[in-house]
């Protein structure tokens, strides 16, 4: 169906072409049918979407491989290890008892 209404795109092109120069010889006929079959072929490959090419596969996070640590069940296997936190984002850790964390603490 989409290359039926392509096809229609040119000839109505064409058509056009040869309305324009109906009063004119048979070489300016061609000329402006040839010109119409170009414009008609553009607007009808917009229209129909002839010539996209497929859209690119985006992998979800079930088709990367493990050990990337970025996809949702490395996430979760490492939870504890990381705390919750993404890899390369942890923040670092305090120094054992000295509370360099706690809100109340000045500096």
């Amino acid at each position: 169906m989409r290359k039926a209404i392509f096809f229609g795109f040119i000839a109505a092109g064409a058509a056009a072409g040869l309305f324009a120069a109906l009063n004119g010889d048979w070489g300016l006929r061609v000329v402006m049918m040839a010109i119409g079959a170009v414009i008609g072929a553009a607007i009808g490959g917009a229209v129909t979407r002839v010539g996209k090419r497929p859209p690119i596969r985006v992998p979800s996070d079930l088709d990367q491989s493990y050990g990337q640590g970025t996809a949702a069940e490395d996430r979760d296997r490492n939870y504890w290890r990381d705390r919750g936190h993404p890899p390369f984002m942890k923040p670092p850790s305090g120094e054992p008892d000295r509370h360099m964390f706690d809100p109340d603490r000045l500096a």
